[in-house]
């Protein structure tokens, strides 16, 4: 990113940000054989730079000093052939992170952002899953934890999913959630539909689907395709604390 005089905003080193990322997310993902064959401990100290195009790329550090930009992580291709590979790529995508927010700070301070400026660039990078999750699958696990916005009657946790009472009988920690409040944020709504796709069925593990019906363990908080554990909405209703079969016979067996 040139500064080139012209007013730069929280957005614009977002974008570079963004970019550079997607393309370090591709060495050690999708361009992964091509990467690794590129590390050849043989060689000197080697860095993996992530271009503005979204490209990548493995390269010498540069000759000047100090450079124009913060440097990467050197020599990761020495630790190439005496670590697993998954540990190796993991440890990659660490500096990986590193170096991404030391440009994104570097490009913030060049630009004389102020306070709120960088506050804001920080929430939008924020927003993004680090390479290190993305590597490592943790960013497809992980739930976020939230706190919701009205006094909820469901006893789980707001990272599952959940619904409030449609009748004054029925139970909230039993079923997904209907369509979102028109008073609920977009925000919001990405959110909880990424912790939706997220939760997975304990008993077929397919995804959580919006036109399914589920339910909540209250033992070990695992939830399941009605279908799957052979309980219809009916029934749950009648259920004041669900046990699924795996903690009923774990019951079972501790009685014996």
């Amino acid at each position: 990113m040139d500064g080139g005089g012209a007013h730069r905003t929280p957005e614009d080193v977002f974008r570079d940000f963004r970019a550079r990322r997607a393309g370090m997310i591709k060495a050690l993902t999708t361009d992964v054989e091509k990467f690794y064959q590129q590390c050849d401990p043989e060689k000197e100290n080697l860095c993996l730079y992530g271009l503005p195009n979204e490209t990548w790329e493995v390269n010498l550090p540069a000759e000047e000093v100090p450079p124009e930009l913060p440097e990467p992580a050197l020599g990761i291709n020495f630790a190439r052939d005496g670590m697993d590979e998954k540990d190796w790529l993991s440890l990659v995508a660490v500096h990986s992170d590193t170096w991404l927010l030391a440009v994104a700070f570097y490009f913030g301070a060049r630009f004389g952002f102020d306070k709120d400026s960088r506050k804001r660039l920080f929430s939008m990078i924020n927003n993004l899953p680090t390479i290190y999750e993305v590597v490592t699958g943790t960013a497809k696990k992980q739930t976020k934890e939230k706190t919701p916005k009205s006094s909820g009657k469901s006893n789980k946790s707001g990272t599952k999913p959940s619904r409030q009472p449609e009748q004054p009988n029925s139970r909230g920690s039993k079923m997904p959630p209907p369509p979102k409040d028109e008073d609920d944020s977009g925000g919001e709504e990405e959110e909880e539909e990424d912790d939706h796709e997220n939760t997975l069925c304990g008993a077929c593990g397919d995804n959580y689907g919006q036109d399914e019906f589920w339910i909540c363990c209250d033992a070990c908080e695992t939830w399941f395709h009605g279908k799957c554990v052979k309980i219809t909405p009916a029934k749950a209703e009648h259920i004041k604390h669900y046990k699924c079969p795996n903690c009923s016979s774990s019951s079972k067996r501790a009685r014996a």
